[in-house]
């Protein structure tokens, strides 16, 4: 596992996010502390309690049970297809599998776009009936009141701008925020998110330099995927950083394992055994 070096580690380790000792939940309020102490943090995403509770044992401090799951696990070629009840099944099983990792639920496309009430309707069922510790929803100052409403209310909110894939059907797949026009609603957006309470911001496919500018204007956290080395925190889906993921990665992923081919070589080898007889022996039999 890679190491934080000397320089990103807190001067009290106690209170560090990633590898840090207790016995309780991480809060929003240790993400805003760890901005103020200048300390990084990664966030990976899960959507199974087993997964979930590697990570968690990993010292993993945040994990976004996220709306990828459409394209990771079930299949769809978007995340707009993934629905409310499934969300609230996978963020119910990752928040089972962990004990100290703040849990945070994506509100997937159409469960809050039709307004404030909506969102709170939405975000409200799954801290009840999942038990997440905060919400994500896309966009800026189109999503004010949502994410106003649900702060209001009680429910911790991540913000997610950039490449937001819920409107995919409308932006594309590109970089978001190049050109002084682009960059600078991206940064009114980033402000807006903060200003309505939001307790982080997710920048997707976002110009480096920006990414830099709204992480420096900011006194919440910013999460970076594909924003480059600035922001405060860093996140990916945990199938492309684990080398489980089929075809074409984007640019920004790096790869920690090659779970594919490790998978793939030990279904290979039991059909062998059981094509062969050398599977089950006495020792796997009942008698």
């Amino acid at each position: 596992m890679t190491q934080i070096s000397a320089a990103q580690k807190p001067v009290d380790g106690s209170k560090a996010l990633y590898g840090g000792k207790g016995t309780r939940r991480i809060t929003v309020r240790d993400i805003t502390a760890a901005k103020e102490r200048g300390e990084k943090w990664p966030m990976l995403t899960a959507y199974d309690a087993m997964t979930a509770n590697v990570f968690d044992e990993s010292g993993i401090p945040v994990m976004l049970v996220g709306d990828s799951a459409g394209n990771c696990h079930l299949g769809y070629e978007t995340t707009v297809p993934v629905t409310l009840d499934q969300m609230v099944m996978m963020s119910a099983a990752v928040v089972r599998g962990t004990s100290r990792a703040l849990i945070v639920g994506d509100l997937p496309f159409g469960s809050y776009q039709e307004g404030p009430v909506q969102a709170l309707r939405s975000a409200t069922r799954l801290v009840k009936e999942a038990g997440v510790g905060a919400v994500k929803l896309e966009g800026g100052e189109r999503s004010l009141a949502q994410t106003e409403l649900i702060v209001q209310s009680g429910i911790p909110v991540m913000s997610h701008l950039g490449l937001t894939p819920q409107s995919v059907n409308t932006m594309g797949y590109r970089v978001q925020g190049r050109g002084d026009e682009d960059a600078h609603r991206l940064l009114r957006d980033a402000k807006a998110a903060q200003d309505a309470g939001a307790f982080a911001v997710v920048l997707e496919l976002v110009p480096e330099e920006l990414a830099a500018e709204v992480t420096r204007s900011l006194q919440i956290p910013t999460v970076g995927i594909g924003a480059g080395a600035q922001c405060d925190a860093q996140v990916l889906v945990w199938t492309d950083m684990m080398g489980l993921t089929d075809g074409k990665l984007p640019r920004f992923v790096k790869q920690y394992a090659q779970l594919r081919s490790v998978m793939g070589d030990a279904a290979k080898a039991f059909a062998e055994d059981v094509v062969g007889g050398a599977f089950p022996q006495a020792e796997h039999a009942f008698h």
